[in-house]
């Protein structure tokens, strides 16, 4: 295991589809930036269990946009295992933020088994929702959105919306 007070600089990553990138995942990346020098935002690219409603470029040049006055914030995008994400990145830690119990089982298993194939160079951070944010997902914002309502309290103030 790493000594990981040893580290030169601390670095994160957070990754997901953010499709659309909500006032919860803005949470969590408010909440886990001072606990690093770098958060490294990865952008899904490419899923094919998942049809989305914009492209990668246009979902990273809105979280781009969102932190542009925080140099210690990177997006990027990203395709595979979160693991090899954080490798390429030279990040130890995973960011993953947990909604409800079902999150916490799905996250726990893929940080046990993030841990066990890194020999455990890679851990995953988990921090849990607000609770006021806490029934907010992409997929309820994007359904709501289909049935014509208004997303825009789900969204950060400068994220566009996911029909821009």
């Amino acid at each position: 295991m790493p000594d990981f007070a040893s580290m030169k600089q601390r670095i994160g990553i957070f990754v997901g589809s953010f499709d659309p990138f909500t006032v919860g995942h803005d949470s969590v990346v408010r909440r886990a930036l001072p606990l690093f020098d770098k958060l490294v935002i990865g952008v899904v690219g490419d899923n094919v269990q998942k049809p989305y409603m914009r492209p990668a470029t246009e979902r990273m040049k809105a979280i781009e946009q969102l932190y542009a006055d925080q140099p210690a914030i990177e997006v990027k995008p990203y395709y595979g295992l979160a693991v090899d994400f954080a490798r390429a990145e030279n990040a130890h830690f995973i960011v993953k933020g947990v909604r409800s119990a079902k999150d916490f089982e799905y996250e726990r298993e893929q940080a046990d088994i993030n841990r066990l194939i890194t020999h455990g160079e890679v851990e995953t951070l988990l921090l849990y929702a607000e609770p006021h944010l806490s029934s907010i997902s992409s997929s309820m914002v994007r359904e709501l959105q289909h049935f014509g309502q208004d997303v825009s309290p789900f969204l950060p103030p400068v994220s566009p919306s996911v029909t821009d």
